[in-house]
């Protein structure tokens, strides 16, 4: 994003703060808080939470550039209050008072550490919150997973909706950041689950299973995308303790598997060459995507081939872009997503290769005339 209209301290602070925090953060909307100046000086904060998202309005104020801001938290967390510890027994809400009181405007990295201090006693608000629900399984639950590192919990109530407890659980202990090969992520790549339990405040006999969903750091789906993971069968009277370890065994095993198909696209895609020649661009880390040059004749045109992470056993979609007819709006004619040729994912990747070549062959000759059409309509317009 950027940072223009806010004063310099401020933009220097927000940038550190969205460049450097372990968690995506970003900036929902900005305003000014004078009338009389359009100044901005006050932002809303999108914060990761428990695979979801909290809201805060970071309030400074430009007319006294060496005060603190004000954080201002969402309605659901009006307990919340940071700046003043009844139990006198913690430290964090001394932390952050001192935070405040040793204010630099002039430090960048003031900002993230005010913000990170928060989210860390925001986390033990919550597990306080989680942990005094009478509920005897949700206390089971928790026991059993309190020893896995990095859970967060999240407790939702309110007028319209029933109360749930929300947990954020780390599945697999694997840098899959170090197994990709020029890897370009900046945040390592996680897999969490996200259970939801009902608060039930009397005794079930048969509890029902929990809410599950996978879910991961955005950037993943460029090696694996956890929207192909068919989760196990959740038993009768299975606790999560139970359940993690036989799917963190599937998540890895898949994950392993998807870093190895990263070489297979690459040897199709080099066998691609001897009969397109030399790709003109191709995503060198993940083999996602690569662009040929073609020319039939007097005819020349781009193949873009689109590789899915399911590849072999998905076949590429591939997409033809002219370099000599353009549309209404000067952009090239390009056809549908071709998807319906010859494919079988067990043959060798030269045969692959040349049964593209050959179905290409023949489609270049319907998107020669398809491109003529379009130039003949355009022209009668």
């Amino acid at each position: 994003m950027t940072y223009d209209g806010f004063p310099p301290f401020i933009s220097a602070q927000l940038h550190y703060l969205i460049n450097h925090f372990a968690h995506p953060v970003r900036v929902e909307q900005a305003w000014s808080g004078s009338k009389y100046s359009n100044t901005l000086d006050r932002f809303t904060l999108l914060i990761p939470y428990c695979l979801d998202t909290i809201k805060w309005d970071v309030i400074y104020n430009a007319e006294f550039p060496h005060a603190p801001p004000d954080v201002i938290f969402g309605p659901e967390d009006e307990d919340f209050h940071p700046f003043y510890n009844e139990s006198g027994g913690e430290g964090d809400s001394r932390s952050i008072k001192n935070s405040l009181a040793t204010w630099n405007n002039k430090d960048p990295t003031r900002l993230l550490a005010l913000v990170w201090e928060l989210r860390d006693q925001y986390m033990s608000y919550q597990r306080k919150r989680v942990g005094e629900v009478d509920d005897d399984r949700l206390k089971f639950e928790i026991c059993t997973m309190l020893s896995r590192e990095g859970i967060e919990m999240h407790m939702s109530s309110g007028v319209e909706k029933p109360e749930e407890v929300k947990f954020a659980v780390p599945l697999m202990d694997m840098n899959i950041n170090k197994m990709v090969v020029g890897c370009p992520w900046r945040h390592p790549q996680k897999i969490s689950l996200q259970v939801i339990y009902p608060v039930n405040r009397k005794y079930v006999s048969a509890p029902s299973a929990p809410h599950l969903k996978l879910m991961s750091t955005p950037a993943l789906k460029s090696l694996f995308s956890v929207d192909d993971v068919k989760l196990p069968p959740w038993l009768d009277g299975m606790c999560m303790a139970e359940y993690l370890p036989h799917l963190e065994e599937t998540l890895e095993r898949q994950v392993s598997e998807a870093v190895s198909l990263i070489e297979v696209r690459r040897r199709f895609i080099e066998a691609l060459a001897p009969l397109f020649g030399r790709p003109i661009e191709t995503d060198s880390v993940f083999y996602r995507k690569s662009m040929f040059f073609v020319a039939s004749g007097a005819f020349s045109f781009l193949v873009l081939f689109f590789l899915s992470t399911q590849f072999p056993k998905q076949q590429p979609s591939l997409m033809l872009q002219s370099s000599m007819y353009f549309n209404s709006q000067g952009m090239p004619i390009k056809s549908p997503l071709l998807t319906d040729y010859p494919w079988s994912p067990r043959w060798e990747h030269s045969q692959m290769a040349e049964r593209t070549f050959e179905f290409l062959v023949d489609e270049s000759v319907n998107f020669k005339k398809y491109c003529n059409e379009a130039q003949l309509q355009q022209n009668q317009h």
